[in-house]
């Protein structure tokens, strides 16, 4: 391969590289481990649909991940991120990722968005983190003129967030919390089952969050033979189907859920592989995250805090859905 093709190929790249911003423009932190992040990219803001994903780059050298969008307002050209830092790279992005800060890399929309279609009356489900997520469906299909029903899930009620958001575009909001300090004493599924006996007539359940609250929620909803979708987040690095990282079996076929999805039917989805397939590199991530924890321990040694450390964030925590 020449040099000359080499160059042609990697100097458009480069300009547009260094001719893209991804600042940080608004942060706010939920919990001791889950903020939010505000990015400016109007390009992404216009485009992006429901159910829509991000691969991230924080830093030039760090790696490829998948963020959902868990909003997007293209009169501002603004995008969100939640985020839980879990593992080195999103505990990395926690630290560094402060007002005025940029990205290095932000690419999307990605993934087929979520099916918007005429369904009359619809609950709307997350779970933890998975509640960031499933707002922009529930703003779709109100807007559409269903009848939506949102329930929410977080394990006390000071992890709860966005309440007047998703009141603003749901006819019923149900808070369930694990021990009862807000909303209904109980799991989401119980907040289902809520729902589903009040409205015998639901056409559709959209569940985000951690496998296991998806898998809850499917089992809820199969004996009614209610359609109920999930949105799966496995492993990933180039999101666009190369690298094979995130199939997920659902019926008898092997999908992948960059490109196949990620919203799939959750009655179908072999939960099971799924959960395997997610601890492939749980030794590795474990790894890295002590690692990159011990040098951060060593440079407030040598260096003091970080600028962008303000200190303890209030005690909690929420579900990943990437990172």
């Amino acid at each position: 391969m020449s040099h000359d093709f080499l160059h042609e190929v990697a100097e458009p790249a480069r300009q547009v590289r260094e001719g893209s911003r991804f600042e940080v423009v608004g942060r706010e932190d939920f919990s001791e481990s889950t903020f939010l992040l505000r990015i400016h990219y109007p390009l992404l803001a216009k485009a992006a649909k429901p159910g829509q994903f991000v691969i991230v780059m924080s830093q030039e050298h760090g790696e490829r991940i998948p963020l959902t969008i868990a909003d997007f307002d293209p009169d501002s050209g603004i995008v969100t991120l939640v985020i839980q830092a879990v593992g080195k790279t999103t505990m990395e992005m926690q630290q560094n990722c402060q007002v005025g800060a940029e990205l290095f890399s932000l690419v999307g929309p990605m993934g087929v968005p979520s099916h918007i279609g005429d369904a009359a009356k619809v609950i709307c489900v997350g779970g933890g983190l998975g509640v960031a997520p499933v707002f922009p469906h529930a703003r779709a299909f109100k807007q559409n003129g269903a009848y939506v029903i949102g329930v929410v899930g977080f394990r006390t009620r000071q992890l709860v967030f966005w309440e007047d958001k998703f009141r603003n575009y749901c006819d019923e909001f149900i808070i369930c919390t694990d021990d009862g300090s807000a909303g209904i004493k109980g799991l989401v599924t119980d907040g289902i089952k809520v729902a589903m006996d009040k409205h015998p007539d639901i056409d559709e359940v959209i569940a985000i969050g951690p496998p296991v609250m998806m898998r809850a929620c499917a089992e809820t909803t199969r004996p009614h033979k209610l359609k109920t979708t999930v949105s799966l987040n496995p492993v990933m690095v180039d999101g666009t189907g190369m690298c094979g990282g995130c199939r997920v079996k659902v019926g008898e076929k092997m999908m992948f859920a960059c490109v196949d999805g990620p919203d799939f039917d959750g009655h179908q989805v072999d939960f099971d592989d799924l959960a395997n397939r997610l601890r492939r590199f749980s030794e590795e991530e474990k790894i890295a995250a002590e690692r990159w924890s011990k040098s951060c321990r060593a440079v407030k040694a040598t260096h003091g805090p970080h600028p962008g450390e303000t200190g303890p964030r209030p005690q909690g925590e929420g579900e990943p859905t990437a990172g």
